[in-house]
Formats: structure tokens, sequence, C-alpha cells
């Protein structure tokens, strides 16, 4: 080996490494310059094959499951919601005809801020960036139809998490389905809402606390279910390059891991069942090196900082969704292609679960049309391409390797720096995490205006032709269906009932947090007896207040 490491660092590779008549300047978003050729002499080590390993086994580098997708497909989950339940309900149904294997609920903003309907500051937003659900009868019309023994579903919900998580816990006993056998994930990362997204209602402490309450809930009452996903998604979506994306992501999951286990929940008992959510944009290799580096280190901080013992709990197992803030309203059609080679990074990556963008979503809502061929990009690489064909094709590339390598030093690098601040809650008080996007989101605009950041169709290669594409539309008479439907439930339940489980949760909410004070079960028994989504959430502001982002310059 040490003969070959030596040939491949002779003078005659040097003199062709040497760069003559090149084209532009090659450069990482996160510093490193890539060269015009990669080969063993720019790996760390020849032990690099040890932090290869085999799929399925610590450290996860090639895979979380030996068989990967020779055994089984990623889960195709294309996230969809507007208007009313009813609405989205039949698009459900009508992705599932064509093939997709599992659902994925987008919630309108009220939804996602704790506000009914029917609120003054619902107004001009209801139904339109995702479904309305204000009620479990809302919860109950959505999931009409759809057995839920037998489909995932994940929902997008943050804040109101545990209200949602209730709410479709009770329509699946209403369908004879066991919290023991329901499958899907909540999103339910709150930190990256103060990082990142902004869908955030009360302060940080008591936030934690819900995450918390509703991880250690699901371990010990809906056990196959994902309680967090740890978010990358909008950290990236925010302007962050791909190594903050996994650092901030991964130092979320030490928080959440932290605030556990303090309570005296052993590790192996719930991390096994928490999940994660990347983004995957258009660098094609650095995404494939992205999701290989997080899996190794998310492995290493599971067995050598909490100790975990079950190999379950060091697998970093991820959604993919491709890059939102990628897509340009300027000429939508080449979206299509940007998509496709998203999708294929994560395939490559080793997802679990993806989502594909539709090519129209820098306009509005995608269409019934555009969502089908979002869908299909992702059944053409699952069934066409032969990329699923043998386990990490990707490995071994020593381009690839040593892209690996480096994103791994330099997410070290930001949680290391984090421990120092004293975790991740501390980071995003002071406005550290924040305004590392930011700066980051500044230079990659100013490289776009600049012309140094090429976008097709938009700062190269234009046309003045406009844009001639159906635009999907929620029309407000949706907004009032959803409202009327809210208000003959209101007049309709036991008023009584209600107020008494919403006062039973006002006061387990006002005694410290501790295992056996934990919060949700008294928001299932709210909704049970006909609380809706925005009085639970005004019980708890009571409690806990409002949070006020603090302004970072």
């Amino acid at each position: 080996m040490k003969k070959e490491l030596e040939r491949w660092e002779s003078t005659t590779l040097k003199k062709f490494l040497e760069k003559k008549g090149e084209r532009g300047e090659f450069v990482l978003d996160f510093g490193p310059e890539i060269e015009r050729l990669y080969t063993p002499a720019h790996l760390k080590d020849w032990d690099y094959l040890s932090r290869l390993g085999f799929p399925g086994e610590f450290p996860f580098t090639r895979g979380v499951y030996p068989t990967m997708y020779r055994g089984r497909l990623w889960t195709m989950r294309q996230y969809a919601g507007f208007g009313t339940a009813e609405e989205t309900n039949k698009r459900y149904k009508f992705l599932l005809e064509q093939g997709q294997t599992g659902l994925s609920v987008a919630f309108d903003l009220p939804t996602q801020v704790g506000y009914d309907s029917d609120d003054p500051m619902a107004l001009g937003e209801v139904g339109k960036v995702g479904v309305a659900i204000d009620t479990v009868e809302d919860m109950r019309i959505l999931f009409d139809g759809i057995p839920l023994d037998r489909i995932s579903t994940s929902m997008t919900i943050n804040s109101t998490a545990a209200i949602l998580l209730s709410m479709y816990q009770i329509i699946g006993e209403e369908q004879g389905v066991s919290s023991m056998a329901l499958r899907g994930t909540i999103q339910n990362d709150i930190l990256k809402e103060y990082i990142a997204r902004g869908t955030y209602i009360f302060p940080p402490q008591p936030s934690m606390r819900l995450v918390a309450d509703t991880i250690i809930y699901c371990a010990e009452n809906i056990p196959k279910w994902n309680p967090i996903s740890i978010s990358g998604y909008h950290i990236r979506e925010a302007g962050s390059t791909a190594v903050q994306e996994v650092a901030f992501t991964i130092a979320d999951g030490i928080e959440y891991v932290r605030w556990i286990t303090r309570r005296g929940v052993d590790v192996d008992k719930f991390a096994p069942r928490l999940s994660f959510f990347f983004a995957a944009h258009n660098n094609f290799f650095e995404e494939i090196a992205k999701f290989r580096a997080a899996r190794r280190i998310w492995a290493k901080v599971m067995r050598d900082r909490f100790g975990a013992k079950n190999p379950k709990s060091c697998m970093m197992r991820f959604h993919t969704q491709t890059g939102g803030s990628t897509l340009t309203a300027q000429q939508p059609l080449n979206n299509i292609i940007r998509v496709a080679i998203q999708a294929l990074a994560a395939v490559l990556g080793g997802t679990q679960s993806l989502h594909t963008n539709s090519y129209d979503e820098a306009l509005a809502l995608p269409t019934r049309k555009s969502v089908e061929i979002a869908l299909r990009t992702q059944q053409i690489i699952a069934y066409e391409s032969g990329v699923a064909d043998t386990i990490d094709p990707m490995g071994g590339s020593y381009y690839l390797e040593w892209l690996t390598d480096t994103i791994e030093e330099e997410v070290w690098k930001y949680i290391d720096k984090i421990d120092e601040m004293g975790g991740m809650t501390r980071a995003v008080e002071m406005g550290y995490v924040q305004k590392e996007i930011s700066d980051s989101a500044y230079r990659i605009q100013m490289d776009i205006e600049s012309g140094k950041r090429v976008v097709v169709g938009v700062n190269k290669f234009t046309t003045d032709e406009e844009i001639n594409i159906e635009i999907m539309k929620v029309s407000e008479e949706m907004a009032q269906r959803q409202i009327e439907r809210l208000r003959r439930f209101k007049a309709s339940r036991d008023a009584m009932r209600v107020k008494d489980a919403l006062d039973a949760l006002r006061r387990v909410a006002e005694k410290e947090e501790d295992n056996k004070n934990n919060i949700v079960p008294f928001i299932y028994s709210a909704v049970k007896s006909g609380a809706t989504l925005g009085e639970i959430v005004h019980a708890l502001k009571d409690v806990f207040g409002e949070y006020r982002a603090p302004t970072v310059i």
C-alpha cells in the first residue's frame, strides 16, 4: 500500500494536477477548493476502508440497512395539503392511486402557529399553504377512506405537533387501529423554528419540554411512530451551506437527546425512533457526501457521547426533500431537471424517504399534473435508472470519500463550538446560529447577483418568454366553508367538558417538568373532549406565554 501511495504522489501525477487552461475557479460553498483530479493521495490515509465499513453496520457511512434498496425501495412520500380537509383528501387518494407509498401532510399557516380558522389572525391565510385543521373532525375527514394500518403518514408540524398527533391517534382508534400499530412521523423540531423557519409559539424552554414530553409519550404509547424529524431542510432553505445544514441539525439532535436523558430516560428507549430530514440541492456529489458524513457523525455521537448500546440508536434514518429554494419562477420547466438531479443525489446518498418538488412551486401550490410529474421522477429513478440495483454504488470514489471526510471535519468544528457555548438552546438564544445562516445566505445571493454562481434562466441563458403554465389557486370559498364547519362543531359539543379538559391542561403545564407531569395525555384528553387546536394553544399560552425573537445584527 505504501508503494502504491508513493506512486500516486509521484512527479508525473503532480504535473498532471497542474492547472492549465481551466475555465474558472472551482470551490465549495463552505470554502475548500476542488482539485481537478482525486486519487488515494487525497484521502487521509489508507484506513478509509474502515471509515466506510459495511451497510447496516457502524458507522453506517454506506447506509443504515444491510440490503438498502435491494430489500426495499425508499418511501415515496409527496408533501401535499391545501384548502379544506375534503380537497386534500381527494389529492391524497389521487397520489396513492398513482403509486405513492406514504402520505405527507402540509398544514396551513394558522394551523402551524396555533390559530383556529375563525380567528382574526387567520384572515387571508386559511388553507393557502396547506390544509386547515382545527378539530378532530377535520382530521377525520382528511383521512376518510384511507386505512391508517396500511399507510404511514408524515406530518410537517412543530409548535402544535402534540395536538395534531393526538387527533391522528384518535381517528386511528376510531378506525380500529391500535396506537401500538400506527406508523408515521411528526416533525416536532422546535429548535429549527427559532433558527430558520419562524413558526414557533412559546419560548424555548417550555417548547423543549413539549418536544421531550412528546418523544417520551410516543416511546411508551405509539412505539412505531417517529416522534421527531430533526430537520436540516429548513436550515438549508434559509441559506446555509451543506456543512452548516448537517452541523446545526446534529447539534439540534444532541440537544434533544440531552433534554430527555437528563429526565432519567435511557437513551436506547427512545433513540431508535429519532428521525432526520434533509434537503437535496444541486451540487450532486456534495449532497451525496453530506448524507454519508451525517450518518457517520450521528453514529459516533450516539455511541461515544450518549453511550447508546442498541445499534438502532446509532442509525440516522432520514427523509429528504428536493430543494424548494433552488426552484425558479423563470423558465419553470427547468425545475424538472433540477428536481431529478437532487432526487438522484438523495437516493445515492441512502435516503429512507423522499419528496420530489413540483416544477411550479416557485409560483404557487402544485397542480395535479405537476405533482404527478414529480412522483414519476422518483419512480423512473427507482425502476429504470439502475441506481437501486446495488448498495452504495458511489462508495470508494476518491473524490466522494475526500468530500465526505472534509464535510465531517468541518461539521465537528461547528459542533465543538456549540458545545463551548453550552449547547444548541443557548446558541440559538444568543443568535449565533441564525447569524451564521444569514451570513451564508447573503454570500450566496451576492454570488448569484454578480454572476459568479450561475442559475440557468435567471442570470444566464435567459429569455423574454412569458410564463405560460397552469397555476393552482385556493378559493376564498374554501376558507369560508372551513370556518362554517368549525362554528357548527363548536355549537354541537359539550362546552363544560371542554372547559374542564382545558383547565386540567393548564394545571399540568404549571407543574414542574418531569415524567409524571407529561403534558401530552392532557392534550389528548382536550382533543377528545372537543377542544379546538386554537383553544388548546391558548390554554398553554396562559401558562407559557409567547416568544418574541431577538433582533440579530
